[in-house]
């Protein structure tokens, strides 16, 4: 991590916004404070060379049906992402902040360490998760992911730390074929004080789902394969997402965008995030419904600092601190009524975007 960036990261948690602070209105996780389990009662090690896979899963399917706590000691513990530990409703499985969940060295396209997958009131806190990028044993696929989040709901990811994952940090998104009807989407998800960091395809990619908070989270050097946002809302065909709220989050150094909004998306509030030094656009949107970004800064990525192309409708930008970006596409292109293009670029096909005074190019 360059100077640059690292001073960004230092700025957001002395101003509070990675601290673990209490954040004003925060909903409290539903998952029951009784029974606590500890996951070395049931055989787990955190040695770094047993598969402790088993052991977690059998320390979460010996909680009561009411649910309760897996208490997860420091370590280096082993997990098989293609067997994945899968939470169940009502439980809490809290890490200590020296905990690392190490992915076993796999070749599937598809597995994930932590699988959280039609069930309710579920929280994941503390630890790190640590991909198997540099040591997948194979060169294709792309969903390799440290949190998997399927058509489940009142869920709270918090103090956590997911880096080199073959695809996302976090993954948030319907699950179909639920009874033959149409897909589940994911309800109430509360993702806070995270770093994605150094991941292959997304740090976040937010799918088919509704009521989404992503606060005081970092997201920074993703890439390797396509789309390589910081996050992604992009849901598959079939389902959309609604309700999206980003808040002082962090974008930075990421190969794509820094944020991206991708058709089936609606209603979504981008607020006081800083975006930097992206390799795509700041912020780009692509048949968007509805939203606000505001408060911002978005500096020195390498395409546009905001991006809203054909299709997208009824933004409000304000307040957004925007200038330097696509500084070198900018010296070779711009021509005569041009200017500011390369900061705020709105498409002819985009239909209700105000963008107030506050917001023009090169604040």
């Amino acid at each position: 991590m360059d100077r640059h960036r690292r001073r960004c990261l230092h700025g957001l948690l002395a101003g509070g916004l990675l601290a673990g602070t209490a954040w004003p209105g925060l909903a409290k996780s539903s998952a029951p404070a009784g029974a606590r389990l500890d996951v070395r009662d049931f055989g787990a090690r955190g040695d770094g060379r047993q598969d402790d896979t088993r052991a977690f899963q059998a320390a979460i399917d010996a909680l009561p049906d009411a649910g309760g706590t897996v208490v997860v000691p420091a370590g280096n513990y082993l997990i098989n992402p293609l067997r994945s530990v899968r939470l169940r409703s009502r439980v809490h499985l809290s890490m200590a902040a020296d905990t690392r969940l190490v992915a076993m060295s796999n070749a599937a396209p598809r597995a994930y360490v932590l699988l959280l997958q039609q069930v309710e009131d579920v929280e994941v806190s503390g630890g790190r998760i640590i991909g198997d990028r540099e040591r997948h044993l194979a060169t294709t696929g792309e969903w390799g992911h440290g949190v998997m989040v399927r058509g489940s709901g009142r869920i709270r990811l918090h103090d956590l730390h997911i880096t080199r994952c073959w695809g996302d940090g976090i993954s948030v998104g319907g699950l179909s074929g639920v009874a033959g009807g149409a897909p589940l989407p994911s309800r109430d998800v509360l993702i806070q004080d995270v770093v994605c960091q150094g991941n292959r395809r997304q740090g976040l990619t937010i799918g088919r789902s509704r009521q989404v908070r992503v606060r005081r989270c970092s997201f920074v050097d993703t890439g390797g394969i396509l789309p390589g946002c910081g996050i992604d809302i992009e849901p598959d065909p079939g389902g959309d997402a609604r309700d999206i709220v980003i808040e002082d989050c962090l974008a930075q150094g990421n190969h794509g965008a820094g944020i991206q909004l991708y058709e089936r998306v609606h209603d979504v509030t981008i607020r006081r995030c800083r975006i930097l030094d992206n390799r795509g656009d700041g912020i780009h949107l692509r048949a968007a419904r509805g939203g606000v970004i505001e408060g911002n800064e978005i500096r020195g990525n390498g395409l546009r600092g905001i991006a809203i192309r054909a299709a997208s409708r009824d933004f409000h930008l304000r307040d957004n601190r925007i200038g330097g970006n696509s500084g070198a596409v900018a010296a070779r292109r711009r021509e005569a009524g041009e200017r500011g293009w390369m900061n705020v670029d709105v498409a002819r096909g985009a239909d209700g975007i105000r963008i107030e005074a506050s917001s023009r190019p090169g604040r």
